[in-house]
């Protein structure tokens, strides 16, 4: 067989030359469309549960918010491994699940137990929130906003926040390719409201009428 394939080809040579010809070029073709990547992500199947909290200590942030996390997450099927990095004011929770899981199928699971995880969180330190489809390689750059030397007292971390959450994270939002932005630290602007109930009274108005006010 070999001897006739042979033979076959040294007859028809213009005809092998042409065939290998063909397959050169478009090999060399199909070189230059394969996608390279610096960095190559072999990540594997994850979901990540992010919990933003504005005044908790890395301590108080692993005890009250990471661990009844993980601790709702670990019964799950498919789950291959749970990890976690607890920061002042940051819970990140990483759930591993099998490979044949598939994509969506961790993400439902996920969601199932979310509301049973903050229901063991005390109230006000913070929600958890499933993040973005993404993979490990995902988070890519994390930034401070801080004041140049000289200019400390012109910005309370108060403002900064502010500046981080109206300016920064809207503009960076604007750009291709980004998923989310995560804003944990400073200090969260609010509004407190003083009721006189004497003038409350004196208007003919209850504290249910300003309560719904401001929640219009």
């Amino acid at each position: 067989m070999l001897n006739k394939i042979i033979g076959l080809s040294i007859k028809n040579k213009l005809i092998v030359l042409l065939l290998t010809s063909t397959i050169a070029i478009y090999g060399i073709y199909a070189l230059t469309q394969i996608p390279l990547g610096a960095v190559p992500d072999i990540t594997n199947n994850q979901v990540q549960v992010i919990t933003t909290s504005t005044s908790l200590s890395t301590q108080d942030v692993e005890q009250f918010i990471t661990y009844p996390v993980e601790l709702e997450k670990s019964n799950l099927p498919g789950v291959e491994e749970i990890r976690s990095i607890s920061k002042f004011g940051l819970s990140v929770v990483t759930i591993v699940f099998s490979e044949d899981m598939g994509t969506y199928l961790p993400r439902q699971l996920i969601a199932e137990k979310i509301k049973s995880a903050a229901e063991n969180i005390p109230k006000g330190f913070g929600t958890p929130e499933m993040g973005p489809i993404s993979t490990g390689l995902g988070e890519i750059y994390q930034y401070v906003l801080d004041t140049k030397p000289g200019y400390k007292d012109k910005y309370s971390t108060m403002e900064l926040r502010t500046i981080q959450d109206w300016v920064v994270k809207r503009q960076l939002s604007g750009i291709s390719g980004i998923v989310e932005i995560n804003t944990w630290g400073g200090h969260l602007k609010q509004y407190e409201v003083a009721v006189d109930p004497e003038k409350l009274k004196s208007f003919g108005i209850t504290l249910l009428d300003v309560y719904n006010s401001l929640k219009k």
